[in-house]
C-alpha cells in the first residue's frame, strides 16, 4: 500500500505472515472493504494465479489495476472450513487519514487510519479539537490501521509521554539493541486524561508501536483483539540484475521488550468482534471502551 496520495486498485495492505500472503487490513471505504475482505484473510490465489511463489511486489501488481476492472481473490479465513472467492471491482483509492467525533456521553474519539506523510499534522489538529471540548476521556481507534512511517508513531506518542520515555526499541538480527526511539516530550496532557486505545488484528506496524508505547508507559488501556504482529525491518538485497532477496535485518520491540512480529500485542481487555456484528452497528469493542472510560 502507498502511504500518501491515491492510486487505482482495491485498497488494502498485504504482508506475509507464516509464509502466506495475508491481508493486514482493508482501508476504510474502499472496494476491498465493501467486498468483504477482512484483516487476517490468507490470499491463496489472485484470479487464476496461486500466490505461494509470488513476491509481495508481484502480488500487489496483480491485485492493482485500472478502475472498473475486476480481480477475484481466493482466501482462507479463520473459522471457515472452505476457501472463499471474493470478486472486487477496482476503483480510485483515496487514502483516508483521520476522523474525529465528540459523542453525546462526552467521550472524544479519534479514528486514525494510517501513519502517512500528513498523519502527524492531522493528529495534532485532532488533539487540539479534543482539548477544546474540555473532555478528559479519549478513545484512539487504531483498528484496521496497517501502519506507515515509524517517525509518525514516535511524534504521536510524544504528545502523551515525558521527554526521554521509550517509544520503541530496535534490535538487530542477533538480538542486540541497535537503536531506541524516545519521546520528544510534548506531553500536553495532565494526569486527568483517561484514555483507551482500540486495536484489532488489522492494527499493524506503526499502530502497534504507538499502542505499545501508550500502554506500557501507563497512558492508555488497550481494548479489542490481538494485533497483527508486523514488527520487522527489512532490506532488499540484489542477487542478480533480475532477482532480489528481502532480508529481515532488525525487529521492533515495545518499551518492555515485547516483539511485535513474534507476538503482536494482547489487549488489556479482550473483546472479539466479527464483521457481521460491526456491519450491523453492534460495535462491542467501542462500547466496552466507552464503559471503561465512564466508570472512571
Amino acid at each position: 500500500m502507498e502511504i500518501s496520495g491515491n492510486f487505482e486498485g482495491v485498497g488494502m495492505e498485504v504482508g506475509v505472515k507464516d509464509e502466506v500472503l495475508t491481508v493486514i487490513a482493508p482501508l476504510k471505504g474502499t472496494p476491498a472493504e465493501k467486498a468483504g475482505v477482512e484483516a487476517g484473510d490468507k490470499i491463496l490465489q489472485i484470479d487464476e494465479t496461486p500466490t505461494y511463489n509470488l513476491t509481495i511486489d508481484e502480488a500487489v501488481d496483480m491485485i492493482r489495476g485500472e478502475k472498473g476492472t475486476e480481480v477475484v481473490l481466493t482466501v482462507a479465513r479463520e473459522g471457515e472450513s472452505e476457501t472463499i472467492e471474493i470478486p472486487i471491482t477496482r476503483g480510485v483509492i483515496q487514502i483516508p487519514t483521520i476522523d474525529t467525533e465528540l459523542r453525546n456521553d462526552g467521550v472524544f474519539v479519534i479514528s486514525l487510519y494510517n501513519f502517512s506523510g500528513n498523519a502527524t499534522s492531522a493528529f495534532e489538529e485532532a488533539l487540539k479539537e479534543f482539548v477544546e471540548t474540555d473532555s478528559e476521556k479519549l478513545i484512539l481507534d487504531l483498528r484496521g490501521n496497517p501502519g506507515g512511517y515509524l517517525q509518525a508513531a514516535v511524534e504521536m506518542a510524544s504528545y502523551f509521554l515525558d521527554s526521554g520515555e521509550v517509544v520503541v526499541r530496535e534490535t538487530g538480527r542477533g538480538g542486540e539493541e541497535v537503536e531506541v526511539y524516545r519521546s520528544k516530550g510534548y506531553d500536553i496532557f495532565d494526569q486527568e486524561l483517561d484514555m483507551v486505545v482500540l486495536v484489532n488484528r488489522g492494527s499493524a506496524s506503526a499502530s502497534e508501536i504507538l499502542a505499545g508505547a501508550l500502554s506500557e508507559n501507563n497512558v492508555a488501556t488497550l481494548v479489542g483483539e490481538k494485533t497483527f504482529g508486523k514488527g520487522s525491518v527489512q532490506e532488499v538485497v540484489e542477487i542478480t540484475p533480475e532477482t532480489s532477496l528481502k532480508v529481515t535485518i532488525a525487529k521492533w520491540l515495545t518499551p518492555n521488550g515485547v516483539s511485535f512480529s513474534e507476538e503482536g500485542l494482547t489487549p488489556d481487555v479482550e473483546v472479539e468482534l466479527n464483521s457481521d456484528e460491526l456491519n450491523s452497528g453492534n460495535d462491542k469493542q467501542m462500547e466496552r471502551a466507552v464503559e471503561l472510560l465512564l466508570e472512571n
